[in-house]
């Protein structure tokens, strides 16, 4: 097609004036030059006269555009000419020699096959009138902007699986996991709503209401047999959405917002599971790694109540924690709230084999610990092309397993572990099938799984694609509308691939109980990388003040009151409005936005104001049987590899082989002793820790825990230990076993 430029209205009085001024400046360059008039160059361009785009761009047998040339003419040279192209945030640019042009003044781009999918486009042509177009302002650019088509096939190629082990043919499995979630912004007041709230809800309409429904009914339409989703949705943001809906709020757009959501959780796919599974999480979106065992159950329950009562169906029995956040010691809390499945982030397994090829500080992270490198070595490491890869990854790991964990008393609990893969995940909540070039990506999985003759029929690759499902790319009307379609008429004609559900998948293809493997604990990449201490919550922790430490040094003495009066069966409304305000103070975003004020004091402001709602019954649980023992915080090491790496500046440097063990402890009626039990070669020690006295906070809460540090040797290789605490009533807590290698 040729498209016309013109002008408009005013347009040429703003012409006259620039070739006035842009003969003026040619004169001078010409004298400065020492060029007489008549050999003065053509005037620098004005107008972008005409361009030419095929109006059939075809794509080839892989799905993706051929070749085609965009031309495009100017009534006079231009100093830089670039196009640009753009899809759903990404820029493609060409310029430089990428343009070709004639004394004529015509140019033409050459656009390289395989960059484009089937779908529209936006292009820009532009031309600078400044050779040095980075000193230039908004003046010295005329630009011209209008779009393309790369047309679908209309009989696409279907591409085959390659066949192994007799008639199986391989084939990649993956899921999507969309996640939804706002905390109250004042833990003590979850009433409160302002302008601000006003817009990041009013914003998000389409996410919360019938984004989600929109994609999955594509699915059904475009006969995927097992195609759907998994979504979590934070308790918290359920209980404002229907405040909005009750009030009218953010113009009326969430006026039955969870109608959509509750049918399409109807829709079925081949073997009877919902196509839009809501998986289990944590009501207030707490850090499962880092609160008590009870917490983490009650948090599960409350949540399944609640998608129950809003959109009329169960949770799946897949839990999605926060953030991605898993830790095995979290395993007996799962089993206990009723989860069959975990989804992690798939780095976390990469780094617990032997001989990881760890990439250095470009992976954002540490060397794994020595002591979490106890499965298996593997030798089909890749490097993904054509997406954001800190790291190599490993096919053959990407299928659920189970993951195991011993507690201090040598029991063995485990559970199924559903990989959710790291970066290809991250590329897709760019936008969907139109930032991810899914047949490009997945396809280097796939080749590696058959050259590597890694396929297990019993057991194919099979791993999530998760994201925010509220925020940027993969929150836009593009990835689950247009994106989507385009991703479903992929599926349709390339049988390697195909997107399933996790209950599905698990149906079809159980993970082996015999076979239990070990995860590095941490979370996912939006996390600061997500390393396997949790950092991101544990920020200033090497500063005199940590903001950080001190909201859970509050939160462990507040979780003591109220387990205490449980325990005692001091549960009146008075008990269970000051729960609430505990479970609420778990919510990890107060940690993750450290250094702004306001969310530095939330976790104390809710404590502060729980205490004082059950003053009275603190009062009677101190006069009567106190039943519970001291609350241990989860304990963590510092350095992170003791004798191995730590962080210098913009580099790695060596790290003292002296590790230091830190927790908070808190208990209502006082602390008799505390030890931490350390195994070594056989042997068990146990070690007095003696405490710090209360973190000094600087947010004044009425009660805080104590700080306790406790220096370990060099040397002793891979170690595991645990703390335990007596209170002076005799009730005595065990933390989690841990483990840690000291070289």
């Amino acid at each position: 097609m040729k498209t016309p430029i013109n002008r408009g209205a005013g347009e040429d009085n703003e012409i006259l004036f620039s070739l006035k001024s842009l003969l003026k400046g040619e004169i001078m360059y010409s004298i400065n030059k020492n060029q007489s008039a008549s050999t003065n160059p053509s005037p620098i361009f004005t107008r972008i006269l005409s361009v030419e785009i095929p109006g059939n761009i075809k794509t080839g047998d892989e799905g993706k555009s051929e070749e085609f040339t965009l031309r495009f003419t100017t009534d006079g040279p231009v100093p830089f000419p670039q196009v640009i192209i753009r899809d759903n945030g990404r820029e493609i640019l060409f310029n430089g020699d990428k343009i070709e042009s004639t004394p004529d003044h015509k140019f033409s781009v050459r656009i390289p096959k395989g960059l484009f999918l089937p779908g529209k486009y936006s292009v820009q042509v532009e031309g600078c009138r400044k050779e040095d177009w980075r000193s230039a302002g908004g003046g010295d650019w005329i630009k011209w902007n209008g779009e393309f088509t790369v047309n679908r096939p209309q009989t696409a190629a279907k591409i085959t699986s390659v066949r192994v082990k007799g008639s199986s043919a391989v084939k990649i499995y993956f899921g999507i996991h969309k996640h939804m979630h706002q905390p109250f912004y004042r833990a003590a007041d979850t009433s409160y709503w302002d302008g601000e709230k006003e817009s990041i809800f009013g914003s998000r309409c389409g996410p919360y209401t019938h984004f989600i429904p929109d994609a999955v009914k594509q699915y059904s339409a475009g006969g995927l047999p097992h195609g759907g989703l998994s979504t979590s949705w934070s308790g918290s943001l359920i209980e404002q959405l229907n405040r909005c809906d009750r009030e009218g709020l953010c113009g009326g757009c969430f006026r039955g917002w969870n109608r959509g959501l509750s049918e399409i959780s109807n829709d079925k796919t081949s073997l009877g599971h919902r196509r839009m599974g809501f998986t289990a999480f944590g009501y207030f979106h707490p850090l499962m790694p880092l609160i008590p065992h009870r917490d983490i159950v009650k948090q599960i329950a409350l949540h399944s109540e609640t998608i129950k009562k809003t959109f009329g169906t169960d949770t799946s029995g897949i839990l999605f924690p926060p953030e991605t956040a898993f830790h095995v010691r979290i395993i007996p809390a799962l089993k206990e709230a009723g989860i069959k499945a975990v989804i992690y982030d798939s780095i976390h397994r990469y780094r617990s084999c032997k001989d990881y090829p760890y990439a250095g500080i470009n992976e954002g992270m540490l060397p794994p610990n020595r002591a979490e490198q106890i499965n298996g070595a593997v030798d089909d490491w890749i490097q993904l092309k054509n997406i954001w890869a800190g790291s190599k990854i490993s096919p053959s790991l990407l299928k659920p397993e189970y993951i195991k964990y011993e507690d201090p008393d040598g029991k063995v609990y485990t559970i199924i572990g559903v990989p959710a893969e790291r970066y290809i995940g991250n590329e897709d909540a760019r936008g969907g099938y139109g930032a991810l070039q899914y047949e490009q990506v997945l396809g280097q999985v796939y080749d590696s799984i058959v050259s590597n003759g890694t396929f297990d029929p019993a057991h194919p690759p099979f791993f999530i694609l998760h994201s925010d499902g509220d925020n940027h790319g993969g929150g836009a009307d593009s990835y689950y509308h247009h994106n989507t379609g385009r991703m479903v008429e992929w599926l349709k004609r390339d049988e390697r691939f195909e997107l399933t559900t996790i209950d599905d998948y698990l149906e079809k293809f159980p993970p082996d109980p015999e076979k239990a493997v070990h995860i590095e604990p941490g979370s996912w990449s939006g996390a600061d990388n997500g390393d396997p201490q949790f950092r991101k919550w544990f920020s200033m922790y090497d500063q005199p003040y940590s903001p950080d430490l001190n909201s859970w040094a509050v939160l462990t003495a507040l979780q003591n009151h109220i387990h205490s009066l449980e325990d005692a069966e001091l549960t009146d409304e008075r008990f269970r409005k000051a729960e609430r305000l505990m479970l609420t103070a778990e919510t990890s975003c107060y940690w993750y936005w450290t250094g702004q004020e306001i969310w530095d004091r939330q976790v104390t402001e809710a404590a502060n104001a729980a205490l004082s709602i059950a003053g009275d019954l603190i009062g009677k649980l101190k006069a009567g049987v106190d039943k519970t023992g001291p609350t241990i915080f989860a304990p963590w090491v510092t350095p992170e590899n003791p004798g191995g790496k730590t962080w210098g500046q913009g580099c790695l440097r060596d790290a003292e082989k002296t590790a230091t063990v830190h927790t908070f402890i808190y208990d209502i009626n006082g602390i008799e002793r505390v030890e931490l039990v350390l195994r070594s070669g056989g042997k068990e020690d146990r070690i007095p820790m003696k405490s710090s006295g209360p973190y000094p906070s600087r947010t004044s809460p009425s009660a805080t825990a104590d700080y306790y540090r406790m220096n370990l040797p060099g040397g002793l290789g891979d170690v595991r230990y645990y703390i335990e605490a007596v209170d002076r009533k005799g009730n005595r807590s065990r933390s989690g076993l841990e483990r840690i290698f000291l070289e």
